[in-house]
């Protein structure tokens, strides 16, 4: 796993695979996953910082807000993340902090387009070794 995650080839879809110690972990590889299926990061640059608050019924719930979150911010604002920094979980709310900037076709590389999170075989697991989730999106 690279970062806390790998991606999926899924037919007609992609997953992400994370694995975290903690709840807060979970949510910001979830996320730097997600980023990192649209542009490769390393040309992406922590200029502006926005602040995020999801609400959601449950865990799984929250997990696939936030995602879905991120995406609608990437497909309004074209705001895409580097640095994300979850400062709460709860199951029914996450706050987080996230640096990046907005997306430039001419110095950053289109990977997929990413239209969801989906609940299709979503995974949110603990165990002694800290959380796992798996999550598939509509691309």
């Amino acid at each position: 796993m690279d970062r806390g995650f790998e991606i999926l080839d899924i037919s007609g879809d992609v997953g992400l695979r994370i694995r975290a110690a903690d709840l807060e972990e979970l949510f910001e590889y979830g996320a730097i996953g997600l980023y990192s299926l649209i542009t490769p990061l390393n040309g992406v640059k922590a200029v502006e910082t926005a602040e995020i608050e999801v609400e959601g019924e449950g865990l799984e719930g929250l997990f696939v807000g936030w995602l879905n979150e991120l995406i609608f911010r990437f497909d309004t604002y074209g705001f895409i993340g580097r640095e994300v920094e979850v400062e709460s979980v709860s199951d029914r709310m996450v706050a987080a902090r996230v640096g990046g900037e907005e997306f430039d076709p001419e110095r950053h590389e289109r990977g997929l387009l990413l239209k969801a999170a989906t609940y299709h075989d979503l995974k949110i697991e603990k165990d002694d070794g800290g959380w796992t989730a798996v999550v598939i999106f509509d691309i």
